[in-house]
């Protein structure tokens, strides 16, 4: 059984600051206990509507920590009590039943299991642009059964649904607080003109004494930094850990003067590569899409990006998913790129013939990540004689960039991005059979239907892949309990290992 967690509390957060460098101060990093954590985006750091999905990297790691679920994330990404302090899960996988620790709101509210049931009831029904929620469409219905024990009925099984419950999104939030791990302790904001918002808030969680002495606790200072002064902070030793890094900053980390080790990657699962923007346009054409699939060197792209054990990938589903097996590549893949491309220039003189081709408007972060990857794509598509220029931000495009992790490690959330109605080109027939496989009670058979569905996917090339997506941290010394993980979600209480008694 789990250790009861104390109760923890924090005010509404909506708190900009500029000056990243009030606590990252010219004099060096202040000698306490505390981590000194950032994450890499705008501020201000909020904890957000219970209703709302996470607006950004650095509300979802606020979220993580201050606002758990059921269950949350250990350092691995693995499964551990959150609220709940244990579950079951029926034979047939279609009821999951959760008994509450003894606990309370920061308010001193017994927390209960109505409260719960209602709160969670609320999330599933506004999925409100979230994929998460929207991935727990099997949910039938979430009941309290008694003053602790709460039971999720679901009318299909859903094997990834702790995964699901772990994630920032479904944080259980009660007019405006959560119950931790760790809870605010002070915050501090001004505002500086014509700046870009940071944040900057201090979080705390005590850990349980021992017959009644005053338990141990463990700080954070988490500020919300832009790539660039956040990976000079670190390098100066004012920061033990930077998390949220992408493929878009990489290449700054990777000039940086870093200590040796620092540098991280975690080993996501997810979307990595183009999806097209419109339905309209050149690329409405599969064929035409299919032959800008083929002509990426794959190979090259990803050994440019420097990530060690980062592979090229052709296909939507990767390796790993539940009840599938891996997915077979394209021939075409493991053939060097200069071998393919003689067979390209034909195929591009089939589709176009001698008259002007189209120029492919792509829509990329902006960065040095953004500015390798269109480098990269644009020579190879020359090289069949097609032009490319980058969409300005905001401007139309022909492709959009996606690099999202999973949030679980079911197909069905892969595949759910290219539904009619959420993609801009989908194919109406893989719907229905996705339809089918979200009410399907066997495994086997849903994951047939995920791999039928897949094929389609592919077939049609409404979706790019390029590899895995890139997730970096930076780690320091002290920052000893950190782990690399396939969600790329790393909470403070499983890094933190520097308690110091007293308040």
């Amino acid at each position: 059984m789990m250790m009861r967690r104390h109760p923890l509390s924090f005010g509404v957060l909506s708190l900009a600051l500029a000056g990243a460098a009030l606590m990252l101060s010219a004099c060096g990093k202040a000698e306490t206990d505390a981590l000194d954590a950032a994450v890499i985006g705008a501020g201000p750091l909020t904890l957000g509507d219970a209703l709302a999905p996470a607006d950004g990297t650095a509300q979802e790691v606020l979220r993580l920590n201050i606002a758990q679920g059921l269950v949350r994330f250990d350092a691995g990404g693995q499964i551990e009590p959150g609220l709940a302090e244990r579950w079951t899960v029926s034979d047939d996988g279609l009821s999951y039943i959760f008994r509450l620790a003894s606990d309370e709101w920061p308010d001193g509210r017994k927390i209960m299991a109505r409260d719960i049931a209602r709160i969670l009831k609320r999330q599933l029904r506004n999925t409100n642009g979230s994929a998460t929620r929207e991935a727990l469409g099997a949910v039938e219905d979430v009941v309290a059964m008694t003053d602790r024990v709460i039971e999720i009925r679901l009318a299909a099984p859903r094997p990834n649904l702790l995964e699901l419950l772990a994630q920032p999104d479904l944080a259980l939030i009660r007019d405006g607080v959560g119950t931790g791990p760790f809870r605010l302790r002070t915050t501090e904001a001004t505002e500086k003109p014509d700046a870009a918002p940071n944040a900057s808030v201090q979080l705390r969680r005590r850990l349980p004494g021992i017959d009644g002495e005053a338990g141990e606790r463990e700080d954070v200072n988490l500020s919300a930094l832009a790539a660039q002064p956040a990976i000079a902070a670190f390098v100066n030793g004012k920061l033990d850990l930077l998390l949220g890094g992408t493929v878009n900053d990489l290449p700054l980390a990777q000039r940086a003067k870093l200590p040796r080790g620092a540098l991280h990657f975690d080993p996501a699962n997810g979307l990595f590569g183009l999806i097209p923007a419109k339905a309209g346009g050149a690329l409405a054409d599969a064929e035409v899409r299919r032959l800008l699939s083929q002509a990426i060197d794959r190979a090259g792209l990803v050994a440019a990006l420097g990530v060690p054990g980062l592979g090229p990938r052709a296909t939507v589903l990767q390796a790993g998913l539940d009840g599938l097996p891996d997915p077979a590549q394209p021939a075409w893949l493991a053939s060097p790129i200069a071998d393919r491309r003689a067979a390209l220039r034909v195929e591009a003189q089939r589709l176009f013939g001698d008259g002007e081709r189209p120029r492919i408007r792509i829509a990329l972060p902006e960065g040095p990540g953004g500015d390798l990857l269109f480098a990269r794509l644009s020579a190879d598509w020359r090289a069949i004689g097609i032009e490319s220029e980058r969409a300005a931000p905001g401007t139309p495009a022909d492709l959009a960039w996606v690099d999202a992790v999973a949030p679980s490690s079911s197909p069905g959330w892969y595949l759910r991005q290219f539904r009619c109605g959420v993609a801009p080109i989908c194919n109406a027939e893989a719907d229905s059979i996705l339809d089918a496989a979200r009410g399907a009670p066997d495994p086997t058979q849903r994951g047939a239907l995920f791999a039928d569905a897949a094929f389609m996917i592919d077939q049609a090339s409404l979706f790019i892949a390029i590899a895995a997506p890139v997730r970096w941290s930076l780690v320091g010394d002290r920052a000893t309990g950190y782990q690399d993980n396939r969600f790329a979600r790393h909470p403070f209480a499983a890094v933190t290992r520097r308690p110091q008694r007293g308040y």
